[in-house]
Protein backbone atom coordinates (compact mmCIF):
# COMPACT_ATOMS: atom_id res chain seq x y z
CA UNK A 1 0.00 0.00 0.00
CA UNK A 2 1.11 3.43 -1.11
CA UNK A 3 1.67 6.48 1.54
CA UNK A 4 2.47 9.60 1.58
CA UNK A 5 4.04 11.45 4.89
CA UNK A 6 4.41 14.78 5.14
CA UNK A 7 6.82 16.57 7.94
CA UNK A 8 7.80 19.98 8.77
CA UNK A 9 5.02 22.62 9.15
CA UNK A 10 4.45 24.76 11.81
CA UNK A 11 3.81 28.50 13.15
CA UNK A 12 6.13 31.35 12.04
CA UNK A 13 6.48 34.83 11.38
CA UNK A 14 6.16 36.78 8.62
CA UNK A 15 9.18 36.81 6.79
CA UNK A 16 10.11 33.46 7.64
CA UNK A 17 10.79 30.69 6.05
CA UNK A 18 9.92 26.85 6.07
CA UNK A 19 10.99 23.95 4.92
CA UNK A 20 7.91 20.67 4.07
CA UNK A 21 8.83 17.06 2.83
CA UNK A 22 6.80 14.31 1.94
CA UNK A 23 8.20 10.76 1.06
CA UNK A 24 6.19 8.44 -0.09
CA UNK A 25 6.23 4.36 0.59
CA UNK A 26 5.12 1.25 -0.54
CA UNK A 27 5.57 -0.86 -3.91
CA UNK A 28 6.10 2.29 -6.45
CA UNK A 29 7.07 1.67 -9.65
CA UNK A 30 6.71 5.42 -10.93
CA UNK A 31 5.67 8.92 -9.23
CA UNK A 32 4.52 11.38 -11.82
CA UNK A 33 4.29 14.22 -11.22
CA UNK A 34 4.91 15.21 -7.01
CA UNK A 35 3.48 18.19 -5.53
CA UNK A 36 1.66 20.55 -2.88
CA UNK A 37 -1.58 21.97 -2.56
CA UNK A 38 -2.91 24.05 0.18
CA UNK A 39 -6.45 25.03 1.68
CA UNK A 40 -7.10 27.62 4.16
CA UNK A 41 -10.00 27.88 5.99
CA UNK A 42 -13.10 28.69 3.92
CA UNK A 43 -11.70 27.99 0.82
CA UNK A 44 -10.88 25.82 -1.58
CA UNK A 45 -8.21 23.53 -1.74
CA UNK A 46 -5.25 25.21 -4.76
CA UNK A 47 -2.30 23.83 -6.23
CA UNK A 48 0.52 25.48 -4.65
CA UNK A 49 3.44 23.44 -6.74
CA UNK A 50 4.06 20.26 -8.90
CA UNK A 51 7.58 18.49 -10.17
CA UNK A 52 7.74 16.00 -12.86
CA UNK A 53 10.54 13.21 -12.53
CA UNK A 54 12.44 15.27 -15.19
CA UNK A 55 12.31 18.29 -12.58
CA UNK A 56 10.02 20.21 -14.90
CA UNK A 57 8.13 22.76 -12.47
CA UNK A 58 4.76 24.63 -12.03
CA UNK A 59 3.98 27.22 -9.44
CA UNK A 60 1.24 28.76 -8.89
CA UNK A 61 1.42 32.72 -9.45
CA UNK A 62 1.04 33.48 -5.57
CA UNK A 63 4.30 31.40 -4.88
CA UNK A 64 6.50 32.21 -7.66
CA UNK A 65 10.02 33.67 -6.59
CA UNK A 66 9.40 32.87 -2.82
CA UNK A 67 8.65 28.87 -2.58
CA UNK A 68 11.20 26.50 -4.60
CA UNK A 69 9.73 22.36 -5.16
CA UNK A 70 12.42 20.29 -5.45
CA UNK A 71 12.36 16.20 -5.28
CA UNK A 72 14.55 13.72 -4.95
CA UNK A 73 13.51 10.49 -6.84
CA UNK A 74 15.74 7.76 -5.34
CA UNK A 75 14.30 8.58 -1.94
CA UNK A 76 10.52 9.13 -3.60
CA UNK A 77 10.50 12.45 -2.00
CA UNK A 78 9.13 15.64 -2.56
CA UNK A 79 10.67 18.77 -0.78
CA UNK A 80 8.53 22.17 -0.59
CA UNK A 81 11.17 25.46 0.53
CA UNK A 82 8.99 28.41 1.50
CA UNK A 83 11.03 31.64 1.77
CA UNK A 84 9.27 35.19 2.67
CA UNK A 85 5.95 33.82 4.36
CA UNK A 86 2.94 35.57 4.39
CA UNK A 87 0.17 35.38 6.17
CA UNK A 88 -1.38 34.47 2.97
CA UNK A 89 0.21 31.29 3.35
CA UNK A 90 -1.34 30.36 6.20
CA UNK A 91 -3.43 26.99 5.22
CA UNK A 92 -2.91 22.76 5.79
CA UNK A 93 -0.14 21.81 3.13
CA UNK A 94 -0.97 18.46 1.13
CA UNK A 95 1.15 16.25 -0.40
CA UNK A 96 0.44 15.18 -3.47
CA UNK A 97 1.89 12.20 -5.92
CA UNK A 98 0.39 10.53 -8.90
CA UNK A 99 1.76 6.29 -8.43
CA UNK A 100 1.79 3.69 -10.39
CA UNK A 101 2.21 0.08 -9.20
CA UNK A 102 2.76 -3.16 -11.25
CA UNK A 103 -0.90 -3.28 -10.03
CA UNK A 104 -2.55 0.40 -10.31
CA UNK A 105 -1.76 2.72 -12.91
CA UNK A 106 -1.52 6.47 -12.32
CA UNK A 107 -3.11 6.87 -8.89
CA UNK A 108 -3.97 10.45 -7.13
CA UNK A 109 -2.67 10.14 -3.59
CA UNK A 110 -2.56 12.38 -0.48
CA UNK A 111 -0.87 13.21 2.44
CA UNK A 112 -2.55 13.81 5.62
CA UNK A 113 -1.46 17.39 5.11
CA UNK A 114 0.52 19.49 7.86
CA UNK A 115 -0.40 23.21 9.16
CA UNK A 116 1.57 26.20 8.20
CA UNK A 117 0.50 28.46 9.82
CA UNK A 118 2.65 32.31 9.47
CA UNK A 119 1.57 35.55 12.08
CA UNK A 120 2.11 38.65 10.83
Amino acid sequence: QVQLVETGGGLVQAGEYLRLSCAASGSIFSIDPMGWYRQAPGKQRELVATITSGGITNYVDSVKGRFTISRDNAKNTVYLQMNSLKPEDTAVYYCYARTSTAYLSRVDRWGQGTQVTVSS
